[in-house]
């Protein structure tokens, strides 16, 4: 299992990843800018147009089977071949927050089936989830994601499923940023 560590997802005019869009699903965007700079473990955050940071974590909600499911299918990250990427951070509502872990697990894997969504793009979509609510972040989790540029239609086919589920009707804020590899 990996070990936890924080990653900082900095917008500003440097950066390995061009953002090509940011678009607000649900609430306030954030500002545009020309660059992101993703940065791992205990590294100060760079001056930017805004950063955000989340810590890599335990899986909380998935139980064993799903688990090694997910570990066997997925993707590694920084695959030379995945060009594209997208940065989504969400915040869900205190409703979502009020409920107890087995209730979230419910509404997240036996209503909604997230997992089971995602096993459905794997291995083409590889992601990592960075959990920022105890940072005092803006956001509760920040997902990466990256594919090669053919399968970004499956990514939005992807996302399309996933709003449609119960657990989207607790996000009260969600940005979509899209980036292209430069660097």
């Amino acid at each position: 299992m990996n070990s936890s560590f924080t990653v900082r997802f900095t917008a500003g005019d440097e950066g390995a990843w061009e953002i090509t869009q940011v678009q607000p699903v649900i609430g306030d965007s954030l500002a545009p800018a020309a660059r992101l700079a993703v940065s791992e473990g205990p590294v100060p955050a760079k001056l930017g147009v805004w950063t955000l940071a989340g810590t890599t974590s335990n899986v909380r909600y998935a139980n064993r089977v799903e688990v090694t499911a997910l570990r066997a299918r997925q993707a590694g990250l920084d695959r030379p071949e995945a060009t594209r990427a997208a940065l989504i951070p969400v915040r869900k509502s205190d409703a979502w927050w009020a409920l107890a872990q087995d209730e979230r697990r419910d509404i997240l894997e036996e209503q909604s089936r997230h997992t089971a969504i995602g096993m459905d793009y794997l291995p083409q979509i590889a992601r990592r989830l960075h959990h920022s609510r105890d940072l005092g972040e803006p956001f509760d989790f920040l997902t990466w994601f990256e594919f090669v540029p053919e399968h970004e239609a499956a990514f939005d086919a992807l996302l399309v499923r996933l709003h449609a589920t119960p657990e989207w009707t607790y996000v009260e804020r969600e940005v979509d940023i899209r980036l292209t590899r430069v660097a």
